[in-house]
Order: C-alpha cells, then structure tokens, then sequence
C-alpha cells in the first residue's frame, strides 16, 4: 500500500514566557497553531498564515538561518525541528498518511487569541508556562518543543 505524505508547518508561538496551545478536537490532544503547505507556499509562509489564522495573532519567527550570498537563490528559515508522524495507520499496521512537519518557533505580541471565522473557538486556547507544560499530560514531543520555543524566544529578547 502507497503512503501519501503532505508537507506541513507548526509555529509554536510565546509570549512573555509561555507558549499557546489549543486542544485540538478531533485529534483530542492539546497542539500548537499549524496545517498543511499550500501548494503556492513556502513552509515557513505556511506556518506564519496559520498563526493568523488560528488564533489572529501576527508572529515573529525567531529565525538564526546563516545568509547565503546566492545570485539567483534565497535562503529559506530552517524549520527548529523536522518531525515525520503517522496520521492514518491501519488495522494491519501499514501507514496510510503521513505528515512531514517543519517546525519553527515565534514571538507574538500579545495573548488576546481571536481566530478567524471558521476557526476553533478562542475558548480551545490556553497559555502554559515551563511548569504548566512539565506538570501536564501533553505529549512529550509538544513539551519539549514548546519549552524549547520558551528558552529561545526568551534568549532573543
């Protein structure tokens, strides 16, 4: 059986030392703002439109890519962390669809969350700091990312 992968971006944004996640209701589990790559966009575009788009907020990438002098080329934020997850697996074990995920970390200005229409609920959102996400049941990888997206964005500033 064929696997089909998507490419997909996460940004996980801080503010003041804690990071916004939502719980997402399908998947219920708590994750950061993110989707898939739309054809006519680049990873990093994609995460930043979905930032907007979930929670109305406008993020920063925090973003430390060397520049490279390239005539004819640019270079692109590396993504913090690449991650690839198992969304459909069967009965059988065979993967049906994966996720490709380009992981990067932002600042964002503000905790007043007002997503677009047609967007969860702001209600879904909650802000957790370093202690909330140790002392809480979310999955370890989002605890690791959204502690480190803390340490980073608190060093930047």
């Amino acid at each position: 059986m064929e696997t089909t992968r998507h490419f997909t971006a996460t940004v996980y944004i801080v503010n003041d030392g804690a990071v916004a996640l939502h719980r997402h209701e399908r998947l219920g589990i708590r994750i950061p703002p993110g989707g898939h790559v739309d054809r006519d966009e680049l990873p990093h575009e994609a995460g930043l439109r979905e930032v907007r788009e979930e929670t109305g907020l406008d993020p920063e990438l925090v973003d430390d890519t060397d520049s490279v002098p390239a005539p004819d080329g640019e270079v692109l934020p590396h993504p913090r962390q690449q991650m690839l997850y198992d969304i459909n697996v069967h009965g059988d074990g065979s993967v049906g669809h994966q996720h490709i995920d380009h992981i990067y970390y932002a600042r964002v200005d503000s905790r007043d969350i007002d997503p677009a229409p047609g967007e969860a609920d702001p209600d879904v959102w909650q802000w957790y700091d370093p202690d909330d996400l140790r002392d809480s049941d979310i999955d370890p990888d989002t605890v690791q990312f959204a502690l480190e997206a803390i340490d980073v964005v608190s060093d930047e500033d």
